[in-house]
């Protein structure tokens, strides 16, 4: 099988570019010691100017992890190496490889939710277009995968458009409540730098532009299982639109269609096919994201103040979540970016099964007359007519002599007109485009 194209969140979470974190770790930890005054200015200056990923071999690195237990430990050995006498004794000094490892995990993170929220910028870009372009585009409405009562395509594209506004605004405070400096020490306590550890963990934020929590976190695992479980419900959202977009485009719907591109969504044996092969895509990649949720879950039951296989779990399950959500919702990008609506459809598929979606508009106009109970007896009776007849809601109506002498020709027509029976569907869309603009207008500030 061949393996799915590189994605950003590939890029993100390359071995090479976490090793690259760690030593903008090690590096920031110089220079925030040289700040308090702990180690000299020379052994700093030193140190960082052999934070170079280039000068490593990751592959031995992640060799020789295997049998040291984790990264940092043969990372701070090549570095040791690399750097003059005696700045030496200064390199990792006070920290644990937890510290390395965590902070580069959530510098990664860091840019990964800023790469996928401007994928996601681009989605809601394009669902508020298609949400005020069509918002008089009348459509069915379908529950249980049924025709239930009209709506319009701007509305179905309003609802996407919440849903990914929502996303956005939780990954965004995410971004800032959840992805905060790791630095304790052996035991979370930065004994080892004596009277310093506040002032160097404070110092080490400010070179790392992370907030600085009040405490160490290295087995309580709630802000990185927080981040992951945003994937996954971020995941859920795409793979929803990407859902509908799919059952839009089968062939007895075919109310929506992906832009045409030569070779795209071809079948091997069927010429006809045009498979909505983007959002195929996007429901696969969040299916994987999905299913990384629990396991990072499960690895939240971390023992006293390190854990055991747990804090190993995440090395795998946070990269693999990110990957996953950002391949899903590159590919829903894709599809909406020039998605092809097909109004003539839509229209056409408001009058399937005898129009018989309008019977609920039907029945609340004989309630004011007949009261409830008769009115759905009454409708109920004319849908059956119209289904077996095969004539529309509209002429099996005016067959029924009951119904006649209680609608005037003008309510009835008015009453199968699916463009009057839209309840508060603009007031919707203008409230779904006026939140997505606040969410826009915050992503500036």
């Amino acid at each position: 099988m061949n393996a799915p194209p590189a994605s950003e969140g590939d890029r993100i979470f390359t071995p090479t570019n976490h090793v690259a974190c760690m030593l903008r770790f090690e590096a920031a930890l110089a220079r925030a010691e040289a700040r308090a005054g702990i180690i000299p200015n020379e052994a700093a200056t030193a140190i960082a100017e052999s934070c170079r990923v280039d000068l490593f071999d990751v592959a031995a690195l992640e060799r020789d992890a295997l049998r040291a237990g984790t990264l940092a430990i043969p990372l701070v050995q090549q570095l040791v190496a690399r750097v003059p006498p005696d700045a030496r004794p200064y390199i990792h000094w006070g920290a644990t490889s937890q510290d390395a490892i965590d902070t580069a995990l959530v510098l990664q993170m860091r840019e990964g939710i800023a790469r996928l929220v401007d994928d996601l910028v681009a989605i809601g870009e394009s669902l508020a277009a298609l949400a005020d372009a069509h918002r008089k585009t009348v459509m069915p409405g379908r529950t249980l995968l049924q025709q239930a009562v009209p709506i319009t395509f701007g509305l179905k594209a309003a609802r996407w458009l919440s849903s990914v506004a929502r996303l956005v605004v939780t990954l965004r405070r995410l971004r800032h409540e959840s992805l905060v400096l790791q630095f304790g020490g052996a035991a979370g306590t930065l004994a080892a730098l004596g009277e310093h550890g506040s002032s160097v963990a404070r110092f080490l934020a400010a070179e790392l532009e992370l907030e600085l929590p009040d405490l160490p976190w290295h087995a309580e695992r709630d802000r990185p299982a927080s981040v992951v479980v945003a994937l996954g419900v971020g995941a859920g959202v795409i793979a929803k639109i990407a859902r509908d977009l799919v059952l839009l485009a089968q062939t007895e719907v075919a109310e929506v269609v992906e832009a045409f591109e030569p070779g795209k969504g071809t079948s091997s044996a069927m010429p006809q096919k045009r498979n909505p092969v983007e959002a195929v895509n996007a429901i696969a990649s969040a299916s994987l994201a999905i299913g990384v949720v629990p396991v990072m879950l499960s690895a939240m039951s971390q023992e006293h103040e390190r854990g055991v296989g747990g804090w190993q779990v995440e090395w795998t399950a946070i990269p693999d979540a990110f990957r996953h959500t950002m391949r899903a919702a590159r590919h829903l990008r894709s599809a909406v970016g020039s998605l092809d609506v097909r109004v003539d459809r839509m229209r056409a598929n408001l009058h399937e099964a005898s129009g018989a979606l309008m019977a609920e508009s039907v029945a609340a106009v004989l309630t004011a007359h007949v009261g409830r109970p008769e009115a759905m007896r009454l409708t109920s009776a004319l849908v059956e007519r119209a289904l077996r007849e095969r004539v529309t809601l509209q002429e099996a109506a005016r067959g029924d002599a009951q119904v006649s002498r209680l609608l005037t020709p003008s309510e009835l027509e008015r009453a199968v007109d699916a463009a009057s029976y839209l309840g508060a569907s603009d007031e919707m869309i203008d409230g779904a485009l006026r939140s997505w603009r606040d969410v826009r207008q915050a992503g500036t500030g």
